[in-house]
């Protein structure tokens, strides 16, 4: 059940009072109706979905005990890399098997041999490659002795399928997480009003710019070749801002219904278009899925300490899974090795960091990488690589053909600005007085976004862009 439809916001009223109606002290329970209400949720996308969910659990949790109980370091390194494949077996043959049967089908027909598989047509299970990468870096801290094997089932059950994150994330680490849910806090005033101000602005972002910018981009992008390359360009950058807003709505809302439930779970964004390089870029955007490649493939691979080449090797690698994580197509593999070629290109001329105080520089910086973001994020959402290609050509070659379009023009003017300030802000003054210290200013904001969002949200329950992956 998405964060922005009807039913849910009918529904958690109701889930978070009978949560913190359950005495603190009866932890269990209070698990358990978590559990409950997580599956329940989940099977409401489609009741075979928690089949999944639930077999990847089990996996994951006999194996990681299996590893802990084997003394033999040979047997244990067999073993983490058979549950993994195991736990990712769902989410390899769900997402991929097509992918591969298509792409094996048109190579054989290449050499003139015409034969095939059948395909599969079966829905993604939501959130599989969210719940499958959550729980597998869990196995893999076991393996590594980073944290201790969990006993509970229960506990580990509601790791896995915590309702709030298991769509679109974030991978929440198991050291982070598991001893929220073995010691759950009293309900405090102060988080629950926290809570409510991340779901505010979530909400925002979401319905009023995201989805507003999103009918600009599909009436563009559905059809670019009767667009001008100038409209094409403006499609592209409301994409930027369209994905960033969808995905960074939805984590934010993901962190204040958790937070109203007494937990604290990763913040996946940190004004990500105010990246100084493309290196910048990744540990700003989508952080939780940044640091579970680095800790469970870059690292694993050798990460930086080792030659000069092992090393651009390592990023490339890294940037090749995180393009198929993202999606089984080419358009999706191009796009994730082409952030690895931007990084190792970076580093090989040391522009992955700055450290000077020239604002000049660092603006020129912002600037040069938000463009090649940009231009990569239209393989993101073209979804072919031929066609993505195309787009960016037609870019350049019919820029002044035809009249700008001006569908949307309102919502951007006046919220999208809202975003850069706010994004300005916590970037260069994250302890901004003015706004700390006048409760009426912050009053009138908050009041602002509800009403910009019941007269100009888009209230159509639109899916959210990561829930396809």
């Amino acid at each position: 059940m998405a964060f922005n439809s009807f039913e849910f916001w009918v529904a958690f009223p109701a889930i978070f009072a009978l949560y913190w109606l359950i005495p603190s002290q009866h932890i269990k329970a209070k698990k358990w109706y978590l559990i409950v209400v997580s599956y329940l949720l989940y099977i409401n996308w489609k009741p075979s979905f928690a089949l999944v969910l639930l077999g990847v659990t089990i996996i994951t949790y006999l194996g990681a005990i299996a590893i802990e109980k084997q003394v033999y370091k040979k047997r244990k390194k067999t073993l983490i890399y058979c549950f993994a494949i195991l736990g990712l077996l769902p989410l390899l043959i769900f997402k991929y098997f097509n992918f591969l049967n298509d792409s094996l089908t048109a190579m054989l027909d290449s050499m003139g041999m015409h034969f095939s598989l059948p395909g599969l047509n079966w829905a993604i299970p939501v959130g599989i490659s969210f719940f499958t990468f959550q729980a597998i870096g869990y196995l893999f801290d076991v393996y590594y002795k980073r944290i201790e094997v969990e006993k509970s089932f229960s506990d580990y059950t509601l790791f896995v399928s915590f309702f709030p994150q298991i769509s679109s994330g974030p991978i929440s680490k198991a050291s982070e997480l598991l001893p929220q849910i073995k010691s759950p806090r009293p309900f405090t005033y102060e988080q629950g009003i926290q809570g409510l101000k991340f779901l505010l602005w979530g909400m925002f972002i979401k319905l009023v710019i995201a989805d507003r910018l999103g009918l600009y981009v599909d009436i563009v992008y559905g059809n670019y070749i009767h667009y001008s390359g100038l409209n094409c360009l403006i499609a592209s950058i409301f994409y930027s801002f369209q994905i960033y807003a969808d995905f960074a709505g939805y984590s934010l809302m993901a962190m204040g219904v958790s937070k109203t439930l007494g937990y604290n779970i990763i913040n996946n964004f940190r004004q990500p278009y105010l990246s100084i390089s493309v290196t910048d870029f990744w540990r700003r955007w989508h952080i939780s899925l940044s640091r579970w490649l680095k800790d469970y493939v870059y690292i694993p691979l050798g990460g930086s300490r080792c030659s000069k080449l092992r090393n651009y090797f390592n990023i490339f690698i890294t940037f090749l899974v995180s393009g198929i994580w993202h999606g089984a197509s080419w358009a999706f593999i191009l796009w994730g090795i082409l952030h690895g070629i931007f990084q190792i290109i970076e580093k090989a001329l040391h522009l992955q960091n700055y450290q000077g105080n020239n604002y000049a520089i660092k603006f020129v910086r912002i600037i040069i990488t938000f463009i090649i973001i940009n231009f990569l994020w239209i393989f993101f959402r073209i979804n072919e690589a031929s066609e993505a290609i195309n787009l960016i050509t037609h870019i350049f070659t019919s820029f002044n053909h035809g009249e700008i379009l001006l569908e949307q023009r309102y919502p951007i003017l006046i919220a999208l600005p809202l975003l850069l300030v706010k994004d300005l802000k916590d970037e260069f003054s994250p302890q901004n007085r003015i706004w700390k210290g006048c409760s009426p200013l912050r009053k009138m904001v908050y009041l602002y976004l509800f009403c910009m969002i019941i007269l100009m949200g888009v209230l159509d329950s639109g899916q959210f862009i990561y829930v396809n992956f």
